[in-house]
C-alpha cells in the first residue's frame, strides 16, 4: 500500500513534539520537520482539537496534548516492544557474558526500560526506569546518530544541555556531532567511563521502517576486563541483536539504514 502523505506528515510532528524538552513555536516545527507553514498551522489546529497538541496562545507555542498522554500510557500497559525484545536480550547476555539494556530517547535524556543481568555480575545504574544524559550514554549516542542533524541541533541548543557526570563527556554540539557521526560510521556507539567510572559500553540503534531510531541496545562491561578485539565482537553481537529487534518491528537493518540516513550529520 502506498503511503498516506498527510499521516506521514501528523506522525512527523507529533514524533519532534516528542522529542523536545519543551513546547515549541510552529515556525520552529515547520523549519525541522520540513513541512510548509500553511500546512504546519492546518496539522496542528486538527491536532489541537483532537487533543493530541495543545496551543499555548501567551507563549506561541505547541506541545503534546493529553490525548498523547494516553497513547504513551496505553503502550506502557501494553509494552509490545518490551516483550519481542526480552529474549534477543537474553541471548545476547548469555552470548556476551556481560549485562545488556534496552532505553529509549525521551527528550534529552534516555529511559532504561529493560535490563538483563548477567549471571554473577554486578547491578548497574541502568536498571529499569532510570534517567541519563542520552549524550553521556552510547545507547543514546546510537540514537542520536540517527536522528536528523536539526532534531539534533533542537535538543542541543547550547551549552548549557550539556551536562557530566564524572567530568568527561561532549560538552558542545560540535564535540557531540564528531561522537555521533563517529558512531554512525562504525553501525554502533561507545562510551568509557561517562556514566560510571571504570565501566564501558557499546550499542546499537534499532530503527523502524523509516529508518528512525526507536531505542538503543546496548552492552555495559568493565574497561579493564575488555580488550579491544573483544569490545569489537561485543559490538557486533550488539549491532546483530539491534538488527534483529529492528526486523521483528518491521524495520530497517543498519546496512540499509546507513543509505536512507546519509548527509543527516554531515
Amino acid at each position: 500500500m502506498s503511503p498516506v502523505p498527510a499521516a506521514a506528515q501528523v506522525l512527523a510532528i507529533l514524533r519532534y513534539l516528542a522529542g523536545q524538552a519543551g513546547p515549541v513555536p510552529a515556525a520552529a516545527i515547520s523549519r525541522d520537520v520540513g513541512l510548509p507553514r500553511s500546512t504546519t498551522y492546518h496539522l496542528l489546529d486538527t491536532l489541537a482539537r483532537e487533543g493530541f497538541v495543545v496551543h499555548l496562545l501567551e507563549e506561541r507555542r505547541y506541545g503534546l496534548g493529553v490525548s498523547a498522554f494516553e497513547l504513551a500510557s496505553g503502550y506502557s500497559r501494553q509494552a509490545p516492544f518490551q516483550r519481542m525484545a526480552r529474549m534477543p536480550l537474553a541471548k545476547l547476555v548469555d552470548s556476551t557474558g556481560h549485562n545488556a539494556h534496552l532505553a529509549v530517547l525521551h527528550g534529552r535524556e534516555v529511559i532504561y526500560v529493560i535490563e538483563e543481568r548477567a549471571p554473577g555480575r554486578a547491578p548497574l545504574v541502568t536498571e529499569v526506569g532510570v534517567r541519563l544524559p542520552a549524550h553521556l550514554t552510547a545507547s543514546g549516542r546510537a540514537v542520536l546518530a540517527r536522528l536528523p542533524q536539526a532534531q539534533v541541533r533542537a535538543l542541543f541548543p547550547d551549552a548549557s544541555a550539556f551536562v557530566l557526570r564524572n567530568e568527561s563527556g561532549p560538552g558542545s554540539l560540535t564535540a557531540l556531532r564528531q561522537l555521533l557521526v563517529e558512531a554512525r560510521r562504525r553501525g554502533y556507539a561507545t562510551e568509557d567511563g561517562e556514566v560510571t567510572p571504570g565501566f564501558s559500553s557499546v550499542a546499537a540503534a534499532v530503527l523502524d521502517h523509516g529508518a528512525h531510531p526507536v531505542a538503543g541496545v546496548a552492552v555495559t562491561f568493565r574497561g579493564d576486563e575488555v580488550g579491544a578485539e573483544q569490545q569489537r565482537r561485543i559490538a557486533a553481537q550488539v549491532t546483530r541483536t539491534a538488527n534483529q529487534l529492528s526486523r521483528r518491528i518491521g524495520g530497517v537493518a543498519d546496512a540499509q539504514a546507513r543509505t536512507q540516513t546519509a548527509g543527516h550529520l554531515t
